[in-house]
């Protein structure tokens, strides 16, 4: 007895049809074995009859009760071949399908106005209406895998999320507390579009938005400077530090003596630095440099904070 039935071994599998080459002629009896997690279609001059559950069935009239008159006329015997064809469907969850933007979004930001933006996340899908998917989807391909759509729910997925973000975003620095409400909304917003191919969308996340490399230099420059806003602590902390370190030393006059001159040079720090990261403006740029090298042999600037004014100072020469 002529046995059809389908194992997925890749787990990648949403639709196969069996024969897949050849004639489409089964045999009036055959065995069909569909598994737990699948459902088979029953198709019978392109036109799809019947939907098979998990189980063992046989192909006659008794479990066909469509074709019984078209199987009689033609008066084929119990082993005679019909042409036919069987559709496996998958109806497991097909998990971790990626998503993400092939080009960046606009998207209209309260703080740095408009800035592209990109995301990137996964979804997972289940088959729920075997005989829609089928027809509508899959049409006449043998073979349909989660790579054939994943091209097409990806276009679905970015442009529900041009509208969630513009409805509940009003600038980026927003979104990690709005991550939550992010990923539910989008679940929500594309479910009709999901049913409608036969499709239930088990999951949707939104792993992350990035901004371009230019504005995020942007916002790290600003927060380097937030971070150095209050000078004047900053240094007093560090001079606590050197005091610290002095005392533990246990130094003398002549050592005291050299503290003082610390102390004063550190009093005078904040000043130095504030007057260095301003424009110039009376002072020559030659002097300015000089300050600039001071302030960076002793650690009150970093690197690249000296090279990014030293840029500056020399424009202006």
């Amino acid at each position: 007895m002529e046995v059809l039935e389908f194992l997925d071994d890749s787990g990648q599998v949403l639709v196969k049809r069996e024969p897949d080459k050849g004639s489409l002629e089964i045999k009036w009896g055959s065995q069909l074995t569909v598994r737990e997690s699948q459902e088979a279609v029953f198709f019978r001059d392109g036109m799809a009859l019947d939907v098979f559950g998990p189980g063992r069935h046989i192909l006659q009239t008794q479990n066909i009760p469509l074709i019984s008159k078209w199987v009689t006329r033609f008066g084929y015997g119990p082993t005679s071949p019909f042409r036919a064809e069987v559709v496996f469907v998958g109806k497991k969850l097909f998990p971790n399908l990626k998503w993400g933007t092939k080009e960046p979004i606009l998207f209209r930001d309260k703080d740095l106005e408009m800035i592209r933006l990109r995301a990137y996340g996964s979804f997972s899908i289940q088959v729920k209406d075997t005989m829609l998917f089928v027809n509508k989807v899959v049409g006449t391909m043998g073979l349909f895998t989660t790579q054939s759509i994943e091209d097409y729910l990806r276009g679905m997925i970015v442009s529900k999320l041009n509208v969630v973000l513009s409805r509940i975003l009003t600038s980026v620095f927003d979104i990690p507390a709005s991550m939550d409400q992010l990923n539910t909304l989008m679940r929500v917003e594309l479910f009709t579009d999901f049913v409608g191919l036969g499709l239930s969308m088990h999951d949707l996340y939104v792993h992350a938005i990035s901004l371009p490399d230019e504005v995020q230099q942007k916002i790290d420059t600003k927060s380097g400077m937030n971070v150095l806003g209050n000078l004047d602590q900053y240094m007093k902390l560090k001079i606590a530090d050197s005091l610290g370190d002095a005392a533990k030393s246990g130094g003398g006059m002549g050592d005291g003596l050299g503290l003082g001159a610390g102390l004063g040079m550190g009093m005078a720090l904040p000043n130095m630095i504030q007057q260095n990261m301003q424009p110039v403006s009376g002072s020559s740029v030659a002097l300015k440099l000089k300050e600039l090298k001071e302030l960076l042999d002793l650690d009150a600037i970093t690197q690249d904070e000296f090279d990014k004014k030293k840029q500056e100072l020399l424009k202006q020469l």
